[in-house]
Parts: structure tokens; C-alpha cells; sequence
């Protein structure tokens, strides 16, 4: 028996994959569904195969970003009529958070990153540290290096995931940052001063890394909220983070001039 839509959604939900179930909520059409997977045939037909066409185009741009939302569409697909509405309702997998370095502000914006939904990956080549005792929030350890960690996770990152380097260590955080940009990561935060960035900065230059990589990077990292401790750092990357998703502006250490802590 071929499974219907409903469950060929549940299904996808259950095992964690990124689906969208999009349904004529208005107009030509009423109640008309089609599934909507990455990489995979639509399922279900909306009535006009160029209407189907669209939508899904559209769907997936929607499920790339973890949206869902209410469009409007001619009969056979035109932008900007008004024959109907569809509701696309995105289930995307739990944003990943990858973080380089284990160190005392791992384990604070781990917590933090499991509080928002955040898949969590710790990663540092180091086996005494990076152990499952020091992070159990994690949901994943890697004792590697940044290559081997972006050869696992590198293609599934999109514009909702987070990178966040906090080893201070250039042998790490220089081939951290240089594979982080060849994704399509959303976030790219980079632990260090001023004068660290600076020289980080040069290093990145000489490993070719060009302005608009370099512009990608948000180090200092954080918010301007005078965070000290491991846990204020954490909420100051966290919040940073969420502005730069919902388009706010906000006081970022990145844009400041001066020391990052007042003496």
C-alpha cells in the first residue's frame, strides 16, 4: 500500500529529515497537497505541473532557511497573482552548532546552544579534553582536526547553522575558519581581542582568504553587553547570533573600536 502524504511527512519528521507539506489553503484548488523533500520527486500534485514547479522551488528556498509561511500564485504558477494561497509548513532537522576548541566557554555556549535547539558538536584534536565528562550537553565530541570535521559536517551546513572558533590557537582556529568559508554556514564567530584578530587576520590573508571571506567573520565575537564570565560570553554570542538571523541591528564587539572589557 503506497503511504499517504500525512504519513510520508510524519515519517520524515520522526527520522530527523527536512520535508515541507504544502497545502491550497485558498482559491483553485482547496486542499490540494504536495510533499516537498531535498534531492528527492515531489509527491502529490497541486493540479498544474509548472504551478508544481514553482512551489516547490519555493518551498525549498523556505525549508532552506527552517520558514514556514502563506504565498499567493496564479493557476499555473505566476508570481504575484492571486488565483491561490498555499500554507508551506517547513519541518527542518535541529540547526547544528559546530564548536571548535575545548575550552572553559565550550561548555557554557553548548548549554546555551542547547537551550535554543542547537545540535551540538564539540571538536579539538585534543583527546584529554575533549571528552563526553567535560561537555555531556554535547551531542557529539569530535577528537579531530577542522579538516576532518568539515570532511563530516562541511556539506550539510546552510545559513541556519553556527560556527563557532574558540581554540586561540592558529594551528586550529586558521584551517577552522579557512574550511568554515567554503561552506554555506549562516554564522561564523571567531573568540579573540582586537590585536589577536588582527594577527589572526594576517594569517587568514596568507592562506588566501579574501575581504569578503574575511567580512563574513564575526570577531571579536558577540554583542557589546560588558559579558566577563564564560556564561555572560555565552549569551552575548548567543543573542548575537539571533540578531543576525531576524535582521536586527544590534551593538556587535565586531563593529566597536577600543578594548572589549572596560578597565
Amino acid at each position: 500500500m503506497t503511504e499517504s502524504l500525512f504519513e510520508q511527512y510524519a515519517a520524515a519528521v520522526r527520522s530527523e529529515h527536512a520535508v515541507c507539506l504544502v497545502t491550497i489553503i485558498h482559491g483553485i484548488g482547496l486542499g490540494s497537497k504536495i510533499l516537498v523533500r531535498p534531492g528527492e520527486p515531489v509527491a502529490g500534485t497541486l493540479g498544474d505541473s509548472e504551478l508544481d514547479r514553482v512551489v516547490e522551488r519555493d518551498a525549498l528556498a523556505e525549508l532552506e532557511v527552517g520558514r514556514s509561511g502563506v504565498r499567493n500564485y496564479g493557476a499555473n504558477g505566476q508570481q504575484r497573482e492571486n488565483d491561490l494561497t498555499v500554507f508551506i509548513e517547513s519541518q527542518a532537522p535541529p540547526p547544528f552548532m559546530l564548536i571548535f576548541g575545548a575550552v572553559d566557554f565550550t561548555a557554557a555556549l553548548a548549554d546555551s546552544a542547547k537551550l535554543l535547539g542547537y545540535r551540538v558538536v564539540v571538536a579539538d584534536a585534543r583527546p584529554v579534553f575533549a571528552t563526553p565528562r567535560r561537555f555531556p550537553m554535547a551531542d557529539e565530541i569530535c577528537v579531530a582536526w577542522p579538516d576532518e570535521v568539515f570532511d563530516q559536517f562541511g556539506d550539510v551546513l546552510g545559513p541556519r547553522d553556527v560556527v563557532a572558533i574558540l581554540t586561540h590557537d592558529n594551528k586550529f582556529d586558521v584551517p577552522a575558519v579557512t574550511r568554515a568559508l567554503q561552506t554555506n554556514v549562516g554564522y561564523i564567530g571567531v573568540m579573540g581581542s582586537r590585536k589577536t584578530h588582527d594577527g589572526r587576520t594576517e594569517r587568514l590573508r596568507e592562506a588566501g582568504v579574501d575581504q569578503a571571506g574575511l567580512d563574513r567573520l564575526r570577531s571579536p565575537i558577540g554583542i557589546d553587553i560588558g559579558g566577563r564570565t564564560p556564561e555572560e560570553t555565552a549569551i552575548s554570542i548567543c543573542a548575537e547570533i539571533i540578531a543576525l538571523r531576524s535582521g536586527r541591528e544590534v551593538s556587535a564587539l565586531r563593529d566597536r573600536t577600543g578594548p572589549i572589557h572596560e578597565r
